[in-house]
This record gives structure tokens, C-alpha cells and sequence, in this order.
């Protein structure tokens, strides 16, 4: 069996696991592949975020560095080193693991939520706002970017901005909107 054909399988039987709820089984594969191969961006993403399921953030965080070391070209492993560091509280970790993501992908949506959620932990509430404009202008029906930006805006003292987003979620996500209303307050239900 050639190496390419091996790592496809072992590849084939951490899914297997996972598909049937195996995490701790599917993890331990992992591991033990990463003994041999301690460089595979595969297992080492994979472990990360096994270990995140698994309620161990920092063995995540551990795997996510070395993923970003060997691999620094991936944003994904940026990007979920971002969230990583933001649960556990490495605010300015979390920032610069999320601008590393965007500048290797400027349209990695997620990258710019995450700095967003980021920036709004440190109270950096109009560069909070310039990531989520990015956010919402590349994902533009996702609920999630303006509900931050409403929530912000909120928090800005612009209660006018915050109800001209109610309004615009009203037309796409007319539960977040009605969220909206009943935690700040604005806007007026509409049927």
C-alpha cells in the first residue's frame, strides 16, 4: 500500500468514527498518526478540534499552534486559532490569529466576525464595527453579523443605526429582528 493510499484511509476511518459519535476513539487515531506524522496538517487540525469538542481548549490550542507553524499559509488555521484563544480569554491572541486569517484570505467572512467578537470583548467598539461592515458585506444574508452590529450600535449610543438594522433584518430574518426589539428595546414589531 503506497503512503498517499494509507493516509486516505486513516483519513477515511477518523470520519467513520466521527460519523458515529467516536470523538474520543477518533482523537486517539489522530494522536497516534501525528506520532508518526507530526507535521500533517490534516491530523493536526482535526486534533484541534476534536480537543475543542471535547472541552479541552488549551490541547486545541496546542495542536492550532503547531498547525499555524508548519502551515502558515493556512487561514483556516488562523482563523480557528482566533476562536480558540478568544474562549479562552487571549483577547489580543485572538485578534492577531483572526487578522493573520484575513490577511491571508480577505474574504473569509467568518475571520472578520470573529475579529469582530474579538474587538467588541476588548470594548475596541468602532473597529468592532469596521470588521462587521466587511462581515456583512461578504455574507450578507447571515443574521449573525448585523445582530453584532445592532448590538454595537446599541452600545455606541446610536440607537437610529441599531433600528436601521432591525428594520433590515426584518425583511431576511424577521425572528433576529423581533430579538433585537425585545433586548434593546427599538424598533416596533411589525406583521
Amino acid at each position: 500500500m503506497t503512503e498517499r493510499m494509507s493516509v486516505t484511509l486513516e483519513r477515511a476511518r477518523v470520519r467513520l468514527l466521527l460519523m458515529f459519535g467516536l470523538e474520543r476513539q477518533a482523537l486517539a487515531r489522530v494522536l497516534h498518526r501525528l506520532e508518526a506524522h507530526p507535521f500533517d496538517a490534516f491530523s493536526l487540525a482535526t486534533g484541534a478540534h476534536l480537543h475543542a469538542c471535547l472541552g479541552d481548549p488549551t490541547a486545541a490550542r496546542r495542536l492550532l499552534e503547531r498547525l499555524v507553524r508548519q502551515h502558515p499559509e493556512r487561514a483556516d488555521g488562523w482563523f480557528n486559532l482566533g476562536y480558540v484563544c478568544e474562549s479562552l480569554g487571549l483577547l489580543a491572541a485572538s485578534e492577531a490569529a483572526f487578522r493573520r486569517a484575513i490577511a491571508i484570505d480577505p474574504r473569509l467572512d467568518r475571520a472578520w466576525y470573529g475579529l469582530s467578537l474579538s474587538l467588541i470583548a476588548q470594548q475596541r467598539l468602532d473597529e468592532a464595527l469596521q470588521a462587521l461592515r466587511k462581515n456583512t458585506e461578504l455574507q450578507p444574508m447571515s443574521p449573525y453579523g448585523w445582530y453584532q452590529m445592532a448590538r454595537v450600535q446599541v452600545d455606541r449610543q446610536a440607537p437610529d443605526e441599531a433600528e436601521k438594522i432591525i428594520h433590515h433584518l426584518r425583511g431576511f430574518e424577521p425572528r433576529v429582528a423581533a430579538q433585537l426589539e425585545r433586548e434593546t428595546g427599538l424598533g416596533t414589531a411589525r406583521a
